[in-house]
């Protein structure tokens, strides 16, 4: 490639990240780092300035195997062009192979839909969903959407809204500014902790029940397992979550139907609702919206007709 003239004096790592949008900063130094950069048949360090007019070549090494199956899994396409894919995930499919789950995850059927997303890092995943949550993924098709994506993750631009139901009676909704990290004894689990990471959830009441609300709730960070922690963070945990819940907790005088419905609830009550980006190319504003997962939608039912048969 040709340096621009207006990039004269620049950091030469940071010249080639504009003009390669396609491409992240820090992985243009890591190939620097490498030797894979030159100028002429000098190899380039990151701290090099940049020369309008200069011919650069960089030499990327080949995308490394995925070593994933490709497998015919149902997949729930919402949205597909050259540059995006927007899924539904169902609840109980895991987004990306790990321990204990080394195929039939999201990913597999990724692969199977699109082979090409073999050569985008992580398949093209740029976010995830716990297991046991459902709704809308963004992957993307090409580097270029993957550094979109990424991009507007790191930005807080991308929009992701949720609907949670938790236990108890939410007065009234609000933000949690609570930093997450790893549980201090429980390695397994994400805790509330002075240490962790920095996170952000908005949240407000779109419907109260005689011991849940139903919750919309909106993530500016995307901390693992961010909802559910701070929610029960809050003394308001996730209806059905093993994890952070603790003990269901029921209506006074309950009837059996919706007893056995709290109580046999398989998952923790969280839906990826709606999902909002600008196009990697065209910068048009997108968003894609679904109806509630039907098992939740069950449980609602049974919670309104609960309040209807009181009120």
């Amino acid at each position: 490639m040709t340096v621009p003239l207006t990039a004269s004096g620049q950091r030469l790592d940071q010249a080639l990240a504009a003009s390669l949008p396609e491409y992240s900063r820090s992985r243009i130094q890591q190939w620097m780092d490498a030797g894979l950069v030159w100028r002429g048949t000098q190899s380039c360090r990151r701290r090099d300035k940049a020369q309008g007019g200069d011919q650069i070549i960089l030499q990327p090494p080949p995308p490394a195997a995925s070593h994933h199956q490709a497998q015919p899994l149902t997949l729930d396409v919402q949205f597909e062009d050259d540059q995006l894919i927007i899924v539904n995930k169902p609840a109980g499919l895991v987004v990306h192979p790990a321990a204990g789950h080394r195929d039939g995850t999201l990913l597999n059927a990724l692969l199977h839909h699109h082979p090409p997303l073999e050569a985008i890092p992580r398949c093209g995943l740029v976010h995830r969903l716990d297991k046991d949550t459902s709704g809308l993924l963004a992957v993307a098709k090409t580097l270029t959407a993957h550094q979109s994506l990424v991009n507007q993750l790191q930005q807080r631009t991308m929009r992701r809204e949720y609907r949670a139901l938790v236990n108890g009676v939410v007065i009234s909704g609000g933000q949690i500014d609570a930093p997450i990290g790893r549980h201090p004894v429980q390695r397994k689990k994400m805790a509330v902790v002075a240490s962790g990471r920095p996170a952000l959830t908005e949240y407000r009441v779109l419907r109260s029940y005689r011991a849940h609300s139903l919750l919309q709730v909106k993530l500016h960070t995307g901390r693992t397992h961010q909802i559910r922690v701070h929610m029960a963070h809050q003394r308001y945990p996730l209806v059905g979550d093993s994890a952070y819940g603790g003990r269901v907790r029921l209506p006074p005088n309950a009837c059996p139907e919706l007893i056995a419905a709290l109580q046999q609830f398989p998952r923790q009550a969280l839906h990826a609702i709606r999902l909002g980006l600008s196009h990697p190319i065209s910068q048009d504003a997108l968003e894609w919206s679904i109806p509630m997962a039907p098992d939740l939608q069950a449980l609602l039912d049974q919670l309104a007709r609960d309040v209807d048969e009181r009120a």
